[in-house]
């Protein structure tokens, strides 16, 4: 329940963000007003001796959050996500926040394992290690099934993890409330959107079932992407709390002396990264939103192997299109029709100016054509991309800021394994296969035969809608409504339907 019972959260909060000197670093990141500024600093400074000290060698807002515990590091890590509402130098440095916590014991795993899924550990796992990795929600062991003797990692949610995160969330729904309540001004950065953002991250996060779902659709998805792996998860062992899937065994992709000592072609590794992930987000619209070195590994035969499925990206089909149109327009540099689609799809507000739009689009554009295709950077067209289409009243949508960081993270491993890569060159194959299939006439024929499936599951119920909707014209005519229901329609329109109908009735039928 929110209410004042988090006050003494939120103090401990302001202490320790006073005392390690994040105070001031946060609330220029949020731009707070002056008064709000004023207040914080003035109610936390008594109560500094209150807060917790933290690891001095930190930067200020990484220190304090990571002193605050699992919550607050989730949180800095959501935000990282979202430069929109935190500005880009805030998010670059809380990038860089390492979610590694003290592990817990092996006896609580063990109490939590055998509960979860109801029998002794020895009959699930023959070896069990102790903890190799420790974060904020989780931590994983290396096992070995009983049952078949297969490698595995045993990934196990920490005890009370839910309880901790529950608490503080509540404290920052209780936060939230009290600073819109009191600044009208920060309404616009939209405090409890926010929480409720990071709600549902963290809600998704402790429940395994829903990572090993992820997985699992990722898997169907990619399962013919060469060169690419991913770990099996194993049902009959993994639950709410405990995940169990196949053990990732190779090279950690940011270990450029290891990979070059294994044989492993780096500059075809630096392609394939970016190649992946373009294809998961273009062509199946979900893609691993957490790329980064520490989640990807090279197998001995060269395969990528991604892992850690918490943070997945999705992008619905329509807004894949609408991207593709803008993509395509950029690369033949038609910066009217890439303005068009911004205002055909209702992303820019309709009283804005296309011919002013369509100029700020190619004073993003240009430069990136002169540029030497060594320097050109995705990540930061994208980003000068958002920063105009924000000044021109473009709403923030998550899932495209989520899309942006990603490709920044993806773009950086590829050029940490090969600095000279044209990321023109390598991106231009699978953008164009999506625009042929995605924006084509053989996109078009697929969406009429899906049209017509639709159309077809109520066949046997379309005489009965017509006939309602005559009585209903019958009963009750309006003016506009009054002439015969034909010639308002028209004749094209009566044949189009007709034709969806015959079209969608074989299709059933088949």
């Amino acid at each position: 329940m929110r209410g004042p019972h988090n006050i003494w959260r939120l103090i401990q909060t302001g202490a320790t963000f006073e005392r390690t000197g994040a105070m001031g670093v946060i609330l220029d990141a949020f731009d707070t007003p002056a008064p709000l500024r004023i207040a914080a600093r003035v109610l936390a400074w008594p109560f500094k001796w209150l807060g917790e000290k933290g690891d001095p060698s930190m930067p200020p807002a990484v220190r304090a959050l990571s002193a605050l515990g699992p919550a607050y590091i989730k949180f800095g890590q959501i935000l990282s996500t979202r430069p929109d509402v935190v500005g880009d130098e805030m998010a670059q440095e809380l990038r860089v926040l390492q979610d590694k916590l003290p592990a817990f014991s092996i006896d609580a795993a063990r109490a939590q394992i055998e509960a979860e899924l109801g029998q002794p550990l020895e009959e699930i796992y023959s070896e069990f290690s102790e903890p190799v990795a420790a974060a904020s929600i989780a931590q994983v062991h290396r096992a070995r099934l009983a049952e078949t003797g297969e490698t595995v990692a045993v990934k196990v949610l920490r005890p009370g993890i839910d309880k901790a995160f529950r608490k503080d969330i509540d404290a920052f729904y209780f936060a939230a409330g009290f600073i819109e309540f009191f600044s009208p001004a920060s309404r616009r950065l939209r405090p409890t959107e926010v929480i409720a953002h990071f709600e549902g991250v963290v809600n998704g996060e402790l429940d395994l079932r829903l990572e090993a779902s992820a997985a699992s659709e990722f898997a169907a998805n990619t399962a013919g992407d060469a060169g690419f792996q991913l770990p099996d998860i194993k049902w009959g062992t993994s639950g709410r709390g405990v995940m169990t899937m196949s053990w990732a065994e190779g090279e950690p992709l940011g270990d450029n002396a290891a990979l070059d000592a294994a044989g492993h072609d780096r500059a075809a590794l630096s392609e394939r990264v970016l190649q992946l992930f373009l294809n998961h987000a273009l062509r199946d619209g979900f893609f691993h939103a957490d790329m980064h070195q520490g989640n990807l590994k090279v197998a001995a035969n060269g395969d990528i192997i991604a892992y850690d499925f918490g943070i997945m990206g999705h992008i619905d089909e329509y807004t894949r299109r609408v991207y593709a149109e803008i993509l395509f327009g950029f690369i033949r540099r038609d910066y009217h029709r890439v303005a068009e689609v911004h205002f055909e799809a209702g992303y820019v507000p309709a009283d804005r100016d296309v011919e002013e739009f369509a100029r700020a689009l190619r004073a993003v554009g240009e430069p990136i054509f002169g540029m030497d295709a060594t320097r050109i950077s995705m990540g930061k067209l994208l980003s000068y991309l958002f920063e105009v289409t924000e000044r021109f009243g473009m709403e923030t949508r998550t899932e495209l800021i989520l899309l942006q960081r990603t490709m920044v993270v993806v773009e950086g491993v590829a050029r940490s394994l090969d600095p000279r890569m044209n990321i023109w060159t390598v991106a231009h194959p699978v953008v164009e296969d999506y625009i042929k299939k995605s924006i084509g006439p053989k996109a078009v024929l697929r969406d009429f035969s899906q049209t017509a499936r639709v159309l077809a599951r109520f066949g046997p119920r379309l005489p009965r809608l017509v006939e309602d909707a005559l009585i209903r014209q019958i009963q009750e005519p309006t003016p506009e409504l009054s002439r015969p229901w034909a010639v308002r329609l028209g004749w094209a329109g009566i044949g189009a339907i007709t034709a969806s109908g015959c079209i969608g009735f074989l299709i059933y039928l088949t």
